[in-house]
Order: structure tokens, then C-alpha cells, then sequence
């Protein structure tokens, strides 16, 4: 049995479109940078224990595996994850207004007998945005419980003037690499 451990409807709905049967464990972890921790390794250490706590739930059902994943927003060497209210979601947008930024995205599949995980790397640039622009998607609603202050799935997509990498990375939860994995797990086909 699949489990996500993670409560995000992003990341139900992307799984979802892998045609995966899956259950959902809840989970509130702390999420801190230690000083001087590689944003990458942060997110992959963050992913890691999410699976890792869900499968603490979930190890006495047989063939249990539990699906943990992060994403975050780096601009340099910064990781802006999701923002305190509604001035801290304009103050991120402001900075990554006309500037690329990267977005990590890893997923780990953990069971009691083995893990796997791959890293999702995306550059997305956003245009210039002005303060009608932040304030009309602050309105919005979206900001809010996401990195960087912003859902590419919504109303933000509109800034987005270029993106290399992967969509549903950006979004939460990189298809290609979570399809990969649940196949070398014995999770698909």
C-alpha cells in the first residue's frame, strides 16, 4: 500500500495523474535550515523525514510504502519557504520580481526493507511585477502555504515569463522522477 505523507491537494492531484492508489498520512514536522545546510540537501533532509515519519505510522501494514516529498524556492542561496502572512508573501514576491530563481523539488519513497529518492531541479523566471500585479495576487488567496508565496497551477503562472525544468516539479511534485521511482520500487508498472 501507498501512503503520501503530506496533506497538500497539489500533491494528491499530481499523484493522482499517475494513476496510483495511495493513502494519506498527516503529518506537522519542523522545518529548519541547520546553518550553513546546502539548500538541496535541506529540502532532500526535509523530504527524507516526512517519509520517514509516515512510515513510523504505517510499518506494521504489510508492504507498507510511504512517499515523502519538499519543494522549495531558492534565490541565492536563500530558501524562501512559505510565507508568515500577507507582507512577507509580498516582500518574496518583490524580490524574485524579474529574476530567476531556482526551484528543488525531491521525492523519497521509503519501506521498512529499502528508500529511493530522486532530486528535481527548475529555473523559473518571473517578469517584472509591480505593485498592482503583487497586491492583485495577494487578493488572490494563492500566496499563502506555498514557497516562495506563490502556486505556478494559478494565478502566478501568469509572471512565469520562462521555466526549464519540470511543471509538476514546480507545483510540488516532479511526475517524471515520482513515476521513476514508484516503478523501481515495485510501486507500478
Amino acid at each position: 500500500m501507498l501512503y503520501l505523507a503530506s496533506q497538500s491537494p497539489r500533491r494528491a492531484e499530481l499523484l493522482t495523474r499517475l494513476g496510483c492508489r495511495f493513502g494519506t498520512l498527516e503529518l506537522d514536522l519542523p522545518e529548519h535550515r541547520q546553518p550553513g545546510e546546502p539548500a538541496a540537501d535541506y529540502v532532500s533532509r526535509v523530504a527524507r523525514e516526512k517519509a520517514g515519519a509516515g512510515l513510523l505510522r504505517v510499518v506494521a501494514t504489510p508492504g507498507a510504502v510511504v512517499l515523502g516529498a519538499d519543494t522549495e524556492v531558492v534565490l541565492d542561496d536563500e530558501v524562501f519557504g512559505k510565507p508568515a502572512d500577507a507582507d512577507d508573501a509580498a516582500a518574496m514576491l518583490l524580490r524574485l520580481s524579474g529574476r530567476t530563481h531556482e526551484v528543488i523539488s525531491v521525492v523519497w519513497l521509503v519501506s521498512a526493507e529499502r528508500e529511493l529518492h530522486a532530486l528535481s531541479r527548475s529555473r523559473v523566471t518571473f517578469m517584472p511585477l509591480d505593485e498592482d500585479d503583487i497586491a492583485g495576487y495577494l487578493a488572490t488567496g494563492e500566496a499563502m502555504g506555498k514557497a516562495g508565496a506563490y502556486g505556478i497551477q494559478g494565478h502566478a503562472e501568469q509572471f512565469v515569463s520562462r521555466l526549464d525544468g519540470s511543471y509538476s516539479g514546480v507545483m510540488g511534485l516532479p511526475l517524471h522522477e515520482t513515476a521513476r521511482l514508484l516503478k523501481a520500487f515495485g510501486v507500478t508498472k
